[in-house]
């Protein structure tokens, strides 16, 4: 491949060059040669693994029940479900009228994605909604990866789609009580839905301009729409990073201008449900972790907010169901979620109470506003998650359903630990882990650290039938929950965002450290994992302490923050300055550049480590992990594994169907194995093309 002269960066009075940024350029052949040169070198290194990736992806596939169906719900004499076949790679929609929800002879089905997805590489069902007169099921489709999706409207009973399109869609939608009109979300040039549309049924005269009644402006804010529990409102949220801002219309006035509720406030967030003659709204007006007031429906300014439930330090107001005679409030505490019934009629709340220390729990699908029962899921990372339902007057419960997993699977066999380290500035660190019983603790076993640390996202201590592939070969698997999550209240996100970022990373490396120190592994033993922000999360800890990690893998990694932070061009930059800074400012400039995985990467024995990418990513493009990869080879990355996987057809979230998801998943767990195996496959050539300059 010919030299290519390097682009230089200038900003605040230093120029950077980047042999590498040519990269960016998907219409240049060079670019998808060099892309297809990594994926013939990652097959070639990783072919070794090859038995092992088959056997993973075989009990991934013989642990599953591949024909299965969900528990129905039940909706005006409806009984809605989802069932898999055996076979087949997408879900399929159905309904029936039976009473006990059972399929047969009168199920219909609503939508089979596997004929959605007949003649398509990828594909991607986004947005799902009957409307109320059960005729009718809007829903949104991308076949590229993309997350630009296109609108369709199905006659149930015919079974054929109507003429209705519209394209370049975000996620969202909404119908009108009178099934006329569907509220849905378009997207600009940077992936940002910045407009909602009222589509009315029957409206095909003029697709490319459709009837757009909100228009956000303001690039850092997105716009996402729904229905309240009721399905007497329909709700927009113009939200950032840290602000929001909502405005509502009656779903029996569809054509009624939006009304907003509070108007924006910097660093003010609050959502918005009804419940009877009022709205309930979760702020965080002098409250970070939240509180819940209520509203009159139609003067609901904050003016007129009576406070429900007060803040509560750490533990952060996670969600609020209101139901005609009820309330559950579930609240995020020390990383575990706590559900209360809250019962109306008497003011009384009972806790919903789990047997483990460590589990993840939440609301199901509950749609029946008036309702006196509540669905709920459970799971921890020894139990398979299961359905629930609460009569919220008596607190008596029914399992509905637990996820079976099949063969010789026995919970007992296995345990789960939560485990505290002390991050450098004094911070406890909380790590959930997980193993067979039998897996010795005294540093011979191999282990597997997980982690994310962004958006105030808390990572769920949920079952994986994937992840028993490693328990059961004498893995640890453990999770921390660094800054930056949400796992200990707000306090826990601030502490690891814009100038306090580097506490991800060095929490990260303190729960590493701690396994270490506590004899759950040995350096030379231990995979690291992350992907998004949490393959940013990996490419800073390498950086700074590659000595401890024997292999890492980062999926579609966000690594090349600087450039793409400096290029508001890019889908999605704007809206992130509020998570990560604005290095248009010489201050966040300075700060970036001490902890950003692609300035930084240095001359080390990094450990193995596998990259993925996707071609048509919005959300990290391709060429932040191609970057990286041809910069650690160039810089000096020692002589283990270094392979790049870029699925061509795809885009964030990887394969779309669920066998290729196992084989995707298969692959890095047969790297994982592999890298801490005697005899593990380890190589330091480079593969054709792939050169920089």
């Amino acid at each position: 491949m010919a030299p290519r002269r390097p682009h230089v960066r200038r900003i605040h009075g230093t120029e950077t060059p980047d042999p590498w940024y040519w990269l960016r350029d998907r219409d240049d052949p060079a670019t998808i040669a060099y892309l297809e040169a990594e994926n013939a070198w990652a097959d070639s290194v990783l072919s070794p693994q090859a038995g092992l990736r088959e056997r993973i992806f075989s009990e991934i596939r013989d642990r599953t029940q591949e024909t299965d169906m969900s528990v129905p719900v039940a909706k005006d004499g409806w009984w809605y479900a989802v069932r898999t076949e055996e076979g087949r790679q997408y879900p399929i929609h159905v309904r029936s009228r039976d009473l006990d929800g059972a399929p047969g002879p009168e199920e219909q089905v609503i939508l089979d994605e596997n004929v959605l997805a007949e003649g398509h590489e990828y594909f991607s069902l986004g947005s799902m909604a009957v409307s109320p007169d059960h005729r009718l099921v809007a829903y949104t489709v991308d076949t590229a990866g993309s997350e630009r999706y296109g609108l369709r409207i199905r006659d149930l009973e015919s079974g054929r789609d109507l003429p209705d399109r519209l394209e370049g869609l975000g996620y969202g939608l909404a119908w009108s009580a009178d099934s006329s009109v569907v509220f849905c979300t378009l997207v600009d040039e940077a992936w940002r839905p910045d407009r909602v549309v009222r589509h009315r049924i029957g409206n095909v005269t003029d697709p490319d301009s459709p009837e757009v009644i909100l228009t956000e402006r303001d690039e850092r804010f997105w716009l996402d729409v729904g229905t309240t529990l009721s399905d007497e409102w329909i709700v927009i949220t113009s939200g950032s990073k840290m602000t929001t801002e909502v405005h509502v219309i009656e779903a029996s006035a569809p054509d009624a201008p939006p009304r907003l509720i509070e108007p924006r406030r910097h660093g003010h967030e609050y959502h918005v449900e009804h419940q009877g003659d009022r709205f309930v709204i979760m702020t965080n007006d002098d409250a970070p972790d939240f509180r819940l007031v209520e509203a009159p429906l139609h003067d609901s300014g904050m003016d007129n907010w009576t406070e429900l439930i007060a803040h509560e330090p750490g533990a952060r107001l996670e969600n609020v169901e209101p139901f005609a005679g009820h309330m559950v409030i579930t609240r995020m505490r020390a990383g575990v979620p706590q559900m209360t019934i809250w019962d109306l009629s008497d003011d009384s709340r009972r806790r919903i109470e789990f047997d483990e220390e460590v589990y993840d729990a939440g609301a199901g699908a509950n749609v029946e506003y008036h309702s006196t029962t509540f669905r709920f899921s459970h799971t921890s990372m020894v139990s398979p998650p299961s359905v629930w339902s609460i009569d919220m007057d008596t607190m008596d419960r029914e399992l509905l359903k637990r996820q079976p997993v099949l063969g010789d699977f026995d919970s007992g066999d296995y345990v789960t630990e939560r485990r505290w380290a002390t991050a450098p500035d004094g911070t406890e660190v909380p790590i959930s882990t997980v193993r067979r019983r039998d897996t010795p603790l005294d540093g011979t076993a191999p282990a597997l650290l997980y982690g994310y640390g962004a958006y105030e996202v808390s990572l769920p201590a949920g079952f994986s039938i994937p992840r028993l592939s490693l328990l059961d070969r004498g893995f640890v698997f453990a999770m921390a929950h660094v800054r930056g999550g949400g796992e200990m209240g707000r306090r826990w996100y601030e502490e690891g965002r814009l100038a306090r970022k580097i506490n991800t990373f060095t929490d990260f490396i303190a729960c590493a450290r701690h396994l270490v120190a506590e004899e759950v592994c040995h350096p030379d033993r231990l995979v690291i994992r992350g992907g998004s922000a949490g393959g940013l999360l990996i490419g800073a800890v390498l950086n700074m302490a590659p000595e401890l990690f024997r292999a890492a893998v980062a999926e579609v990694p966000f690594v090349d923050v600087v450039n793409t932070m400096l290029d508001p061009t890019i889908p999605l930059t704007v809206a992130e300055y509020e998570e990560w800074g604005d290095p248009a400012d010489p201050e966040v400039y300075r700060y970036m550049m001490e902890w950003s995985p692609y300035e930084n990467v240095h001359p080390a024995d990094y450990p193995a480590m596998l990259v993925t990418a996707g071609l048509n990513d919005p959300r990290v493009q391709y060429w932040e992990p191609a970057k990286w990869v041809a910069k650690l080879r160039d810089v000096g990355h020692g002589d283990r594994e270094l392979v790049l996987h870029t699925e061509m057809g795809a885009g964030h979230r990887g394969p779309s169907g669920r066998y290729d998801a196992w084989r995707d998943e298969a692959r890095v767990l047969a790297f994982a194995v592999s890298a801490v195996s005697p005899g593990g496959a380890e190589g330091s050539a480079s593969p054709a093309g792939a050169s920089g300059g």
